[in-house]
């Protein structure tokens, strides 16, 4: 992980854990834009899958990837 993900405040992640736990995709959908604007697409990756991801519970995860790989691109 990088160090610049390692400094962001938990205060940038917790919106996005209430986002997931409140099953809103287009809230987190915003956030995650938001986020990977304000601090680069790579620190989001690293904050993503070392930061927000460990933190989830099981139905959240399932929630997660279900909402992730249903999304139409």
């Amino acid at each position: 992980m990088s160090e610049t993900a390692n400094q962001i405040p938990i205060t940038a992640i917790i919106p996005m854990l209430t986002a997931i736990g409140d099953r809103s995709w287009e809230q987190f959908k915003t956030l995650e834009i938001n986020f990977a604007s304000q601090y680069g697409v790579k620190v989001w990756e690293d904050v993503f899958n070392f930061r927000l991801l460990p933190a989830l519970d099981k139905e959240s995860n399932k929630w997660l990837l279900i909402q992730k790989c249903s999304v139409k691109h």
